[in-house]
């Protein structure tokens, strides 16, 4: 369990911040940055949570943010020899995660109306908050492979946060009387 008696260390005044191994980085790092934005997706899902009823979507997107939370401590911990295996004292996402979210995704997408158009990111206020949540969490999946193109980074993170988007994009979809009140992209409409 996580006890934080104390919110400021000084430790970061020096542009470097701790890893959960133990070792320091640039808060301008590759990992940091990563870390970062799957914060931000964290927080948008947050705000696309409190615009909904205590229900089960805003259930499940608590239970998202609780793996966004597994995500960052995973990010936070290197492998240098690629070993991403859980353990006692390491966290990883992995794959029981990645389908929890294709099943949710299933789910979610069997009631609603097939797109016929590239949808714009509004309609209700939930779904406008919810894919607000998704251009967070596509930001964070590029910073995600940008550090796997440095780094090794756990497939099952990489899988999570691709599958991410796209629950948040169906989500927004239901969110909308279920596809129906979608707002439609009409190429060249202004021209």
């Amino acid at each position: 369990m996580v006890k934080l008696n104390k919110i400021y260390t000084r430790t970061g005044d020096d542009g470097t911040t701790g890893l959960v191994d133990g070792s320091r980085v640039a808060k301008a790092s590759l990992r940091i940055e990563a870390i970062g934005k799957v914060d931000e997706a964290n927080s948008a899902i947050g705000l696309a949570a409190a615009a909904l009823d205590d229900g089960e979507h805003a259930q499940n997107l608590l239970r998202v943010q609780n793996d966004l939370f597994d995500l960052g401590a995973d990010i936070a911990t290197p492998a240098e020899d690629g070993d991403f295996a859980p353990g006692e004292m390491v966290l990883r996402v992995v794959q029981p995660q990645v389908d929890w979210l294709e099943n949710a995704i299933d789910a979610a997408n069997e009631a609603l109306e097939p797109l016929s158009s590239f949808v714009l990111p509004g309609g209700s206020e939930a779904a406008a908050l919810t894919h607000v949540a998704r251009a967070s969490a596509r930001a964070a999946e590029r910073a995600m492979t940008a550090l796997a193109a440095a780094e090794p980074t756990n497939p099952a993170a990489l899988a999570y946060i691709n599958r991410l988007s796209d629950y948040l994009f169906v989500l927004a979809r239901v969110f909308n009387d279920n596809g129906a009140a979608d707002v439609k992209w009409v190429p060249g409409a202004n021209r």
